[in-house]
């Protein structure tokens, strides 16, 4: 009787909660007709990196005070990590390291701002960024340091500075820790970004998302755009096209430090989690790649088992977040597939009842710029990530290449990770940056039970946006320029199911896109309770508080109940 009574009461809730938000729609209303909002062309012109000179990005500290400090998360609500530089980077053909052993790694924290009682210390590195050619500048990193606290309370603030004692500690910051895993507990309010760069449209994707006050802040790929530039210092909208005759894709490392400094008022206090983009890879001397990324920024990969920059998870509350690699090998033999099995396999739904993933490269977008590029890493996980139920994908973009590719073998990066290699010389010629929904989704077929995929590749970076659709007359790529060349192979062929069935693209927009437009601006989600997620993407061009798309996201757990057994583990079935 009583627990009649409860479900009763759950149900009159939830009719009660849908009935406040009558306006707004919800995915029981899908699948939704498709939407594209046309073009605005005012909107063109305004990604112009911000220069050195602007005071956002240049240097504020003096010799080894602690600059470009950050919060990310841990695995679990009682512990974060708080990063931060000392020292200055050094450019040029004769460059000398910093020794990370001079400088102490020393976080004081506590719940009262004085005094603060506990004390942490990390590690630190230097990491350099090298070019074996005539007339390339080499770059050197300050000191970069880690730290990670422990023993946390969940939903708390804590109050820290950070730096050597015996040289100089910053200013007092704050954070506070994400609500203990739980049904009925989540943060407010969590930015979702992605394809930021460091342009006067970048700031004010960031302004605007600071007047939202999210707890948490995801930024799926492609960071700074420091691979826009020579090592001179010189930029360009299209690297290729600019610079199509440099020995080697070239960086301006500095970049990286200036995205820091302007990042810091956020990012000090607000946890920000990245994943990878091609932005990142940033080749250098003896073929490394992602070295500043995996440098720069503090990931949970031994606290989730991953012991990987490029792939890992944690939890925010009722959430858990799995952050995808599409940059490193995800075959069913390799590592990452066999990390997200495990991983998969162990998330408890009455705990975490939120499933959410996120990479940079998206499966499904109907935009020109990089269509079906990522078909073999959909091919691999999909069935996965689909049998035990994730709601939301959060992506971003990737270019186009405009070449046939040959085969792409694997390579081990410094940290021991595999990556797909550079197969061939090729152009970029497209770059999409825009702002994709989709309809539930699986294997391209509408499905009441598949995730939901949000595109947020607008968050203004200076390579403008994409505004050109795979379906409008004359755009299909040819599929042999579709892949891309560091996601390993050609696996996108033409659809033999659906409408579109013996084409390589629709003919109209294709059902699983229920609303796409081309403006820069960001995401946030707010999980309301165990069932029921706001979903809502704010415009640059809009007031701070206008939405440009909104809907509730409903979990049906009774109708797509988690039932991992109907796959069963590839690794396990060997």
């Amino acid at each position: 009787m009583a627990s009649t009574f409860c479900r009763l009461i759950g149900v009159l809730i939830l009719v009660n909660f849908a009935a406040v938000h009558a306006r707004i729609p919800t995915t029981l209303d899908g699948p939704f007709p498709p939407v594209t909002v046309p073009f605005d062309q005012s909107l063109r012109g305004k990604a112009v990196d911000l220069p050195d000179t602007d005071p956002r990005v240049r240097r504020r500290v003096k010799g080894f005070e602690p600059e470009q400090i950050s919060v990310a998360l841990s695995a679990s609500f009682d512990s974060v990590w708080i990063s931060w530089i000392t020292g200055e980077f050094q450019i040029g053909y004769y460059i000398k390291p910093l020794n990370p052993k001079t400088v102490s790694s020393v976080v004081r924290y506590g719940t009262l701002r004085y005094p603060l009682c506990h004390k942490a210390t990390g590690d630190s590195l230097v990491y350099n960024q090298l070019y074996p050619f005539q007339g390339l500048q080499n770059y050197t990193s300050g000191i970069i340091h880690h730290v990670r606290l422990t023993g946390l309370k969940p939903s708390t603030r804590y109050y820290y500075r950070c730096g050597d004692p015996g040289i100089a500690m910053s200013n007092i910051y704050s954070f506070t820790t994400m609500p203990v895993s739980g049904p009925r507990s989540y943060p407010s309010k969590i930015g979702i970004i992605g394809d930021l760069g460091l342009t006067y449209n970048s700031t004010t994707t960031i302004n605007h998302l600071i007047s939202n006050k999210p707890d948490l802040m995801l930024l799926v790929g492609d960071i700074t755009y420091a691979n826009q530039y020579l090592t001179n210092g010189t930029g360009s909208d299209c690297y290729t096209c600019s610079f199509p005759q440099t020995p080697i894709h070239e960086t301006y490392q500095p970049r990286w430090d200036y995205w820091g400094r302007f990042m810091q008022n956020l990012v000090s206090k607000v946890p920000m989690m990245v994943i990878e983009g091609n932005h990142e890879i940033e080749e250098q001397a003896e073929g490394k790649k992602f070295v500043a990324y995996s440098s720069r920024f503090a990931f949970p990969s031994s606290e989730s088992r991953s012991g990987s920059t490029f792939y890992y998870s944690y939890n925010a509350g009722g959430i858990h977040f799995i952050m995808l690699g599409a940059y490193a090998a995800y075959n069913k033999s390799a590592h990452q597939y066999k990390w997200l099995e495990r991983d998969l396999a162990e998330v408890d739904r009455s705990i975490t009842p939120w499933l959410i993933a996120a990479w940079h490269p998206p499966w499904y977008s109907s935009y020109k710029a990089h269509y079906r590029e990522v078909e073999c890493m959909r091919q691999e996980m999909e069935e996965l990530l689909y049998s035990y139920g994730v709601d939301i994908v959060f992506t971003g973009h990737v270019p186009n290449i405009a070449e046939t590719l040959t085969h792409c073998p694997l390579h081990k990066t410094k940290y021991g990770e595999e990556t797909y290699s550079d197969c061939m010389k090729t152009r970029v010629l497209y770059c999409v940056h825009a702002y994709e929904r989709s309809n539930r989704v699986y294997n391209y077929t509408l499905d009441p039970c598949g995730p939901v995929h949000i595109m947020v590749g607008d968050g203004g970076n200076r390579e403008k946006m994409a505004i050109e659709h795979a379906d409008a007359p004359g755009n299909c790529p040819e599929p042999s320029t579709t892949p891309d060349r560091f996601m390993g192979g050609f696996c996108a062929t033409n659809f033999t199911f659906g409408p579109a069935a013996g084409k390589f693209c629709w003919d109209r927009q294709p059902d699983y896109s229920a609303f796409r437009e081309s403006s820069f601006g960001h995401g946030i989600l707010e999980v309301k309770n165990e069932t029921w997620a706001l979903w809502t993407w704010y415009r640059n061009q809009d007031s701070r508080y206008k939405s440009g798309d909104q809907i509730y996201i409903v979990r049906q757990p009774d109708k797509c109940p988690n039932l991992p057994g109907k796959t069963k583990l590839w690794s396990a079935a060997r």
